[in-house]
């Protein structure tokens, strides 16, 4: 859903865009295609998402920032950002992931209808960035480069031989604004001997993926060097505000052409410039970059969790409840879950996504989605999945309620373990208790709710020939996820 009302305007005349479509792969099994990285908290108590919207917000407030991503990941993304204040942020969303360009070029023209020559700064939702202030100060240096229309990246100083980064080599300085220059070219991620020789050339700096630019200048640009993307963002944007908004957004958005905006237009457009940045920043792009981020014992090792080690060197270790214990190992990433272990090397930690993909090919969930899911109201846990029946462990948190809803295609049994359930099931409302049960047949509009302030905890026995997630027709719902209520 998007929602787009015009009423406001961003600070110093910038509203961000922050994309948060991709799935992770390469940092399974933490990330899913359902709960990808953004949402992890793997450098503090804040997700990735969370510390993306907090180093903005003394620039642009969540009311002024758009996410574009898909309809699963919303949801799970507004669960986390409501606590952090107020109104926002607002979604744009993506039918199908259609790359960069697709998806900055869809938020561009939900700007365009209501902000028009808007500076657009883009963000990525997975950066992990030390020093915000070099950060900020870049940004508004890029404000005052896009106001005259120039396309500004963002370049970070490199302070590495970096094989997973693509490159930009600077050009000549701007003298009526310090501190930005033309852009040479980008450079394809090198091998470690060419990422080396970029090292000591000393004018290429680490492409970061994070631009500033009116929406008027990129949207021009993807009209010139991509027709076709252009012409099906034109029928789109005819039908914003109209009632034929959503399919004509769901029919015409996954024709679109793949590519990233690098590829479709920067690396063409003679508009460019970059700004070189000392702001430590990294793209947590793989188990590997956790290396630069998180600090290490004495022996190299970063280690989490429920963890016996003796004598492993320059490790990764992750675990979650279970008792992980690893002996000797030198270069490894060994990452736990509840259903899911990850025993990889260092070297080969870029290619952790070819076993998300051969878990796709085998029909599983183990790709998708944590056999603990995490939701507004709660959580629940897959306990076990057979043919026609599924058992799940439902906590519902204090005050809290799912939705009114409905499933076509399965019954469901509750047995309350502890705490206090208030029940609605078709026309009745009920209160059941520790070691008591209750029966939602097929097709019966039902709701849990938790109306006291003490955690309830409940066993869930599903049954019927279909127990998928997406048999669920919603009625009423707290967190935005029907359009009205009836």
């Amino acid at each position: 859903m998007v929602l787009l009302d015009g009423s406001f305007r961003g600070k110093n005349g910038m509203v961000g865009v922050i994309l948060a479509g991709g799935s992770g792969t390469r940092f399974w099994p933490l990330s899913r295609e359902e709960y990808p990285k953004q949402l992890l908290k793997i450098f503090g108590h804040q997700t990735l998402i969370q510390a993306t919207l907090s180093r903005i917000s003394d620039l642009i407030p969540l009311k002024q920032v758009y996410i574009v991503t898909n309809p699963q990941q919303a949801e799970q993304i507004r669960f986390q950002l409501d606590p952090i204040n107020g109104a926002g942020p607002h979604f744009v969303s993506e039918p199908l992931g259609r790359n960069t360009a697709a998806a900055i070029g869809l938020a561009a023209i939900y700007l365009r209808k209501n902000f028009h020559e808007e500076t657009m700064v883009v963000l990525s939702a997975d950066h992990f960035i030390r020093q915000i202030q070099g950060f900020m100060d870049a940004i508004l240096l890029g404000e005052t480069l896009a106001k005259k229309g120039y396309l500004v990246t963002l370049g970070a100083k490199p302070t590495r031989p970096e094989t997973a980064y693509g490159y930009i080599r600077k050009g000549a300085p701007f003298t009526d604004y310090p501190g930005a220059a033309a852009v040479e070219c980008f450079i394809e991620k090198p091998n470690l001997e060419k990422a080396e020789q970029h090292i000591k050339n000393g004018n290429t700096l680490w492409n970061t993926g994070i631009f500033v630019w009116k929406v008027s200048t990129i949207l021009e640009e993807i009209h010139r060097f991509l027709p076709e993307l252009s012409e099906g963002l034109r029928l789109i944007e005819e039908k914003i505000g109209t009632d034929q908004e959503e399919e004509t957004r769901q029919r015409i958005y996954p024709q679109l052409p793949s590519i990233s905006i690098d590829y479709a237009v920067l690396e063409k457009s003679d508009r460019l410039a970059v700004i070189p940045c000392n702001m430590g920043w990294e793209d947590v792009g793989s188990w590997n970059a956790l290396d630069e981020v998180l600090p290490k014992d004495g022996d190299g090792n970063i280690i989490t969790g429920n963890v016996v080690n003796i004598g492993s060197e320059d490790s990764i270790i992750y675990a979650d409840k279970r008792v992980i214990a690893v002996v000797g190992l030198r270069d490894v990433v060994v990452a736990d879950t509840d259903d899911a272990t990850l025993i990889c090397s260092k070297e080969k930690a870029q290619d952790v996504k070819k076993v998300v993909e051969a878990l796709k090919k085998r029909n599983g969930d183990e790709h998708r989605i944590h056999r603990t899911v995490i939701r507004a109201w709660g959580t629940y846990t897959v306990l076990e999945d057979g043919e026609n029946y599924k058992i799940k462990r439902i906590m519902v948190n204090p005050k809290s309620k799912l939705s009114l809803q409905m499933h076509n295609k399965r019954s469901e049994h509750w047995v309350v373990v502890s705490g206090t359930a208030r029940v609605t099931c078709g026309e009745s409302v009920y209160t059941i208790q520790a070691n008591q049960s209750t029966f939602v047949p097929m097709g019966v509009k039902h709701r849990l709710e938790n109306p006291t302030d003490e955690p309830l905890q409940l066993i869930e026995v599903q049954s019927g020939n279909y127990l998928g997630e997406d048999d669920i027709t919603r009625y009423q719902d707290d967190y935005g996820r029907v359009k009205s209520e009836k």
